[in-house]
């Protein structure tokens, strides 16, 4: 089977020049393309063959179909999905800034105000989706794009649509990890079944510890290892790092990151307001 190095992209359908790679993840590459029907760039997302292997195709096709529905300022839509011979792809806008991992890795912690905005973007593209019975499940710096002034959240339910068109047996037969451990709430490293939208704010705090602190809330020797962190240890005390940092602010983020769902805010708007609270 060829792995993600060996992933070559062709003339998808005829319809997309690739142009050149623009990044890579734990579900596949990403290519900035051309798509010759409408004449725009786009970003070409080609899963990896270990996924592909996992999915019915067709049903990942009709997941994002439905996904392509969503429409929100801070949400980069999903424009496409297809399958040419053994690569299946969907495409997004191509944008062309930084992500969230790149500026924290040029520029380290974030200042309060900084990270406010950020996070009060994202909150409101979550409590978007979520009243509409759509979960993130993969939130993280690298999928946070900067558009100008305002912030976009790409991939927004694909990790939703490989679940849903993939069996648990499947799954977990491929070893692949549904989700990036350093963001990955407790139930979800658990591999428990129920997963819902405080998975996503889960995630959302880790993020924003991760803004202010300039790294995750868990390290590891191993994705497992992290996983296991989630789900057995708390978070270090950010004002142990950053004495600055209000105390409400470190309250807020930490019931973010509770271990118990209930525990946490029940919204994304409603960590926000914590935040916001002095």
């Amino acid at each position: 089977m060829a792995q993600l190095n060996d992933i070559t992209p062709h003339e998808l359908s005829s319809r997309y020049r690739i142009d050149r790679e623009i990044g890579r993840g734990a579900m596949g590459l990403v290519f900035k393309a051309h798509d010759r029907e409408t004449g725009d760039t786009v970003a070409i997302k080609i899963l990896r063959p270990e996924l592909i292997a996992s999915v019915s195709a067709e049903r990942f096709h009709r997941e994002i179909r439905y996904l392509r529905r969503l429409r929100h300022p801070n949400i980069l839509p999903l424009l496409d999905s297809g399958q040419d011979r053994d690569q299946v792809y969907f495409t997004m806008p191509f944008v062309d800034g930084d992500t969230l991992r790149t500026r924290i890795e040029q520029a380290g912690p974030f200042s309060l105000d900084t990270s406010l905005s950020i996070i009060a973007q994202l909150a409101g593209a979550l409590d978007y989706a979520h009243v509409q019975n759509v979960l993130h499940r993969d939130l993280k710096p690298e999928n946070v794009l900067f558009a100008g002034e305002n912030v976009v959240l790409c991939d927004f339910g694909v990790a939703r649509a490989i679940v849903a068109s993939s069996s648990e047996d499947a799954i977990s037969s491929s070893g692949i990890v549904v989700g990036t451990p350093c963001y990955m709430s407790p139930e979800q490293a658990f591999g428990g079944s129920v997963v819902d939208a405080r998975s996503d704010i889960y995630a959302l705090g880790c993020v924003m510890y991760e803004m202010l602190i300039g790294e995750p809330p868990f390290h590891g020797a191993s994705l497992f290892a992290i996983m296991a962190r989630h789900i057995t240890d708390p978070p270090r005390p950010m004002r142990s790092v950053r004495p600055e940092i209000p105390p409400h602010i470190e309250s807020a983020v930490h019931s973010a990151m509770a271990k118990d769902v209930h525990a946490r805010p029940p919204s994304a708007s409603a960590f926000v307001d914590r935040l916001r609270s002095a």
